[in-house]
């Protein structure tokens, strides 16, 4: 086994455990995608983990900052993951502005930030989820604003789909994603909630009011696929119907995500595969839906810009990353000072 094909494989172990619902649709791409898209993923689930499972998030960040720069400078660290990512760069021409704005979205949690209005919970999504579709469609050579754009509404879409379904477990980690104007206007605050995280009836309404919002997007971004190539859109489908499928799931339980984490089972995932597949011939013969051609979400138009190779402004993560820097030095600072009063070695 050549490096590169120990690499891949390790990519699609990280899959294989890490993504479930990603690793089944992918089933249905072709190789020629499927394989540089296991890359993507393995290292957007690296960065994901890699700050989420560190107690100095910031930190974190930074350091994965520095691990794209040495990908982008064609110097990747010895890591599976960076060293398949790097050839994925190379061979698709990806932009960099594109990575950055997944890593500007793990930089808001690391910072902790929360969102008063659902149109920043969209400014989110569209850096930790839409980022990554634009991505594909780099990696289907597809950089047409229009597909970008259905793209773009999918990701949110989805985040939005993991945002309902995990509202307990994050709420657990003392996080909230629900807009603060909504909790506002049901007389709560985030620290109420997160003190005492329970589905009451003003809870399940805001759960519902994010699944019905990705259900819009969802309709939204069907009419994209028929742009892309045609063997690709089985795959494209089936991520759109899987995840949908878990908001299927929260709305049969009647939108309480804290009481019970919504999942769906192998079988639904063959169906719905079933489904994708005759729906993507179904693009063969039907005529292509005006939606295609709706204007993009305005807080996903800077990324169908950084995919065309319209935008040579400076990233908006240069900013957050800075942010990021003077964040971890002050929790060094700290943590020096906590040491020198309890006398140990800094």
């Amino acid at each position: 086994m050549t490096c590169r094909e120990a690499d891949l494989e390790a990519c699609r172990e990280a899959i294989r455990h890490g993504s479930l619902s990603f690793h089944a649709a992918s089933k249905l791409l072709p190789s020629s995608v499927r394989d540089p898209s296991l890359a993507l993923y393995a290292f957007c689930r690296l960065a994901d983990d890699a700050v989420d499972l560190q107690m100095e998030k910031a930190a974190a960040v930074l350091r994965l900052q520095d691990r794209l720069d040495r990908i982008y400078e064609g110097r990747p660290d010895n890591a599976a993951a960076d060293r398949a990512f790097a050839r994925v760069v190379e061979e698709f021409d990806m932009p960099r502005a594109l990575p950055d704005a997944l890593l500007e979205g793990l930089a808001w949690d690391a910072m902790g930030r929360r969102y008063e209005t659902l149109s920043e919970l969209f400014d989110y999504s569209a850096r930790v989820a839409s980022a990554v579709g634009v991505m594909m469609c780099v990696l289907m050579r597809v950089r047409d604003p229009n597909a970008l754009a259905r793209a773009c509404d999918l990701g949110v879409a989805m985040q939005l789909t993991n945002i309902s379904r995990d509202i307990g477990e994050d709420a657990l980690e003392g996080r909230v994603y629900l807009p603060l104007e909504w909790l506002d206007e049901a007389g709560l605050s985030a620290d109420t909630f997160l003190a005492n995280p329970k589905p009451t009836k003003a809870i399940r309404q805001m759960t519902r009011r994010l699944v019905m919002q990705a259900n819009r997007l969802y309709m939204r971004s069907e009419a994209g696929v028929a742009a892309l190539p045609v063997s690709s859109r089985p795959g494209i489908y089936a991520a759109r119907f899987i995840y949908a499928g878990i908001g299927g799931q929260v709305q049969r339980g009647g939108y309480d995500s804290i009481s019970a984490r919504a999942h769906t089972s192998r079988a639904q995932k063959l169906g719905w595969l079933s489904v994708s597949a005759m729906r993507a011939a179904m693009t063969m013969v039907m005529p292509k839906s005006a939606v295609l051609y709706a204007r993009c979400l305005p807080e996903t138009e800077f990324l169908v810009s950084a995919a065309g190779h319209q935008s040579a402004q400076r990233s908006r993560s240069d900013v957050v990353f800075e942010a990021l820097s003077q964040v971890a030095q002050r929790d060094r600072a700290h943590r020096d000072a906590l040491n020198a009063m309890s006398g140990r070695p800094t």
